[in-house]
């Protein structure tokens, strides 16, 4: 006991100094459209849906991929992509969108307006509202298109991009730029899938433009958001959603592995929608949902006796929550309910717990 006693009376003579100092506080990296997690300190962005960032914890992680199950008619999945995609333009995050359905150009044409507070009122640039014409839709303020934003000029993998006559045409230009990949058909690739040529585009993207965080960077730093719409489909060459026991059973797996460990080494995230309801192997969608950092399905009540039933008219459909990551955690954050329930307001898409 007297050397303990004697150690701490020599460190208290010489005044207030002490042998521990205060650990600095760790700067965390400052990108426009990102916020710690409380839990984590994780990197956040926003889905676009605010109470579908409630419910999956905050928001999607950087670096990580939330997989969308589309419902039936891929009409509220293709529009939670929208969501997506038009928050990293309101944030002014870099775009790659995949489509093999939608020409990529249509895709952003279509992309949701932000939403202004009603309370305080539709303003334009000089103080001044702008009233809306009830018999003509495509006048009014809620539409669904981005006012005053050029139009965007897609290129694919067999062609260059071609000169940006404005600032939203290319990726290294301005705020928000994005990128395009439209899969074509080429009967002389070897894979019967293209998978492998979107994945390279991709991994092509993160290295050129500066989202690879493995490697130092010296542009400003950026996230870039990923918008893979209907992966496994017929129109990808993929037989998985047609067959029991289909030949490339492994293809979209794989792609969705390679995908993850692109993410983690870049500001990169990323929504994939699969139409789930067409794939009839359910072990393989069963793989598909863990190779994701967040599983979420869509069930549309169009065409089903729900539609009709009186303890859903508030509602559009039914949220399935599937995942949810575990990220620098042994568990994940439990929601305290799994019955989320859907619907479509005229400005906004909502998640609500179910009245049933």
């Amino acid at each position: 006991m007297a050397a303990p006693v004697s150690g701490m009376a020599g460190s208290t003579s010489t005044g207030n100094a002490t042998s521990f100092q205060k650990k600095p506080r760790r700067k965390l990296v400052s990108i426009p459209g990102t916020r710690p997690s409380v839990q984590n300190g994780q990197l956040l962005v926003s889905s676009g849906v605010s109470s579908l960032d409630y419910v999956i914890g905050g928001g999607l992680a950087v670096g990580t991929l939330l997989l969308v199950e589309e419902d039936r008619y891929d009409s509220y999945s293709h529009m939670l992509l929208r969501y997506f995609l038009a928050e990293g333009v309101v944030c002014g995050h870099e775009l790659f969108l995949a489509s093999a359905r939608d020409h990529p150009d249509e895709i952003v044409q279509e992309l949701p307006s932000p939403i202004v507070d009603d309370v305080a009122g539709m303003k334009i640039s000089e103080g001044q509202s702008q009233p809306s014409d009830p018999e003509n839709p495509d006048t009014m303020k809620i539409a669904w298109r981005y006012q005053n934003q050029p139009r965007v000029q897609p290129f694919t993998m067999d062609q260059q991009p071609p000169a940006p006559p404005n600032p939203f045409t290319a990726l290294a230009v301005a705020s928000a730029h994005p990128s395009f990949f439209r899969f074509q058909k080429r009967p002389l690739l070897p894979l019967p899938v293209p998978y492998h040529a979107l994945l390279k585009s991709i991994q092509t993207v993160i290295r050129k433009e500066g989202f690879d965080g493995s490697t130092p960077q010296s542009k400003v730093r950026n996230v870039l958001r990923l918008g893979l719409h209907s992966l496994g489909s017929v129109l990808w060459g993929d037989d998985v959603c047609c067959k029991d026991n289909p030949a490339h059973c492994h293809a979209l797996t794989t792609f969705l592995y390679a995908l993850r460990g692109l993410l983690r080494t870049s500001l990169s995230v990323a929504m994939v929608t699969v139409p789930s309801h067409l794939i009839q192997n359910r072990a393989v969608m069963g793989r598909i949902i863990r190779l994701s950092d967040t599983a979420i399905a869509l069930e549309s009540f169009r065409g089903s006796e729900k539609e009709t039933n009186p303890l859903y008219k508030d509602y559009h459909g039914l949220l399935h929550v599937r995942q949810l990551p575990r990220l620098n955690c042994l568990s994940c954050e439990v929601p305290d309910t799994k019955d989320l329930a859907f619907k479509l307001k005229r400005k906004q898409f909502t998640i609500e717990v179910s009245s049933q």
